[in-house]
C-alpha cells in the first residue's frame, strides 16, 4: 500500500465518523435542559392571566 491510499482510507474513516456522530447526535434523546418539561424555567404560579 502507498502512502496515498494509507491516507485516503485515514480519511474516509474520519468523514464516516464525523457523519455518523451528527446523526447520532441528532436523533439521541436530549438529557435535562429547559426543554425538558421539569419547570425549572419559569414559575408559572405567579403569574396571573389577562382578563378581557
Amino acid at each position: 500500500m502507498d502512502i496515498q491510499t494509507i491516507i485516503l482510507f485515514a480519511l474516509f474513516v474520519a468523514a464516516l465518523w464525523y457523519v455518523g456522530r451528527m446523526i447520532y447526535r441528532s436523533i439521541s434523546p436530549k438529557q435535562g435542559g429547559c426543554g425538558s418539561n421539569c419547570k425549572c424555567g419559569v414559575d408559572f404560579s405567579a403569574i396571573e392571566p389577562k382578563q378581557k
